[in-house]
């Protein structure tokens, strides 16, 4: 072992690297590393594709404050909003469902049917917002684990080459606890990304379910008053400022600044 080391050193290589430690471990160590890979690679996927799909529905939010509410009806306004829009698959789904309403058989109350309605189309739209999101969560909390696998593995190995040499020298364990050190950091690696990733994303979906949320209410509101309850939107004009009311006039002085003369009675 000793002799392998110098002739690795010579080489100008690395003989307690992540190679080399793959190379002690065999296929054990070399699957999970494998393991850990997957883990790590499926978590960046997971965090780019959820910001991308967040910031879509950010910026479809804000082309709805900007001219969904300006328009004559839910249908005008549903027409200006990008045919892929969460907030527009929310709209056509309240008018189909007020559509659907006066076709039922049994008296159902029109508040509760677009209630339901809205509520199923707005949880259809968190559920896609949510997928992927238990991977990140099953990552962070395995990913240690499966690190510590080949840490065990690592050990278990150097204590073998100890019980077959008799003795415990440096040149012996080196190997195998270095590869035990290497299973632990990089499961350690593979995890803080992940969790630090889900609770980010978990953040962001948060804020955009209570726009949505918020959305909504509106589009409920409007339809239960035949259009005439709706945000009122800025038009990016200030309102008139009311006149500051003027103070009252002092003692011996008239409204307009000049003192009072006196009265002079003969």
């Amino acid at each position: 072992m000793t002799i392998e080391l110098l002739m690795a050193a010579a080489a100008g290589e690395n003989p307690y690297g992540l190679q080399a430690a793959l190379k002690e471990g065999g296929p054990i160590a070399i699957g999970t590393f494998a393991v850990l890979v997957i883990m790590s690679v499926g978590t960046f996927y997971i965090l780019f594709t959820k910001f991308m799909q967040q910031q879509k529905i950010i910026k479809q939010g804000n082309a709805v404050r900007a001219a969904f509410w300006n328009a004559g009806s839910l249908k005008g306004g549903a027409d200006k909003l990008d045919p892929k829009s969460a907030y527009r698959a929310i709209v056509e789904d309240a008018l189909v469902a007020q559509e659907q309403h006066g076709k039922l058989t049994d008296p159902v109350d029109q508040h509760e049917w677009m209630h339901g309605s809205l509520e199923r189309s707005k949880t259809s739209i968190g559920n896609r917002l949510g997928e992927g999101l238990a991977f990140l969560a099953t990552v962070g909390s395995t990913a240690p684990f499966v690190g510590l696998f080949g840490t065990v593995v690592g050990i278990y190995r150097a204590l073998v080459k100890i019980g077959a040499s008799g003795q415990a020298d440096i040149s012996t364990v080196a190997g195998p606890v270095g590869e035990a050190l290497i299973m632990t950091a990089v499961g350690l690696i593979v995890a803080v990304p992940a969790v630090l990733a889900y609770n980010w994303l978990i953040r962001r979906n948060k804020g955009i379910m209570e726009d949505l949320s918020a959305f909504t209410t509106d589009v409920h509101g409007y339809l239960m008053s035949g259009g005439k309850v709706k945000p009122v939107m800025a038009t990016g004009t200030t309102a008139a400022t009311k006149p500051a009311p003027s103070a009252p006039p002092k003692p011996g002085v008239q409204a307009g600044g000049a003192p009072v003369k006196p009265t002079v009675r003969s």
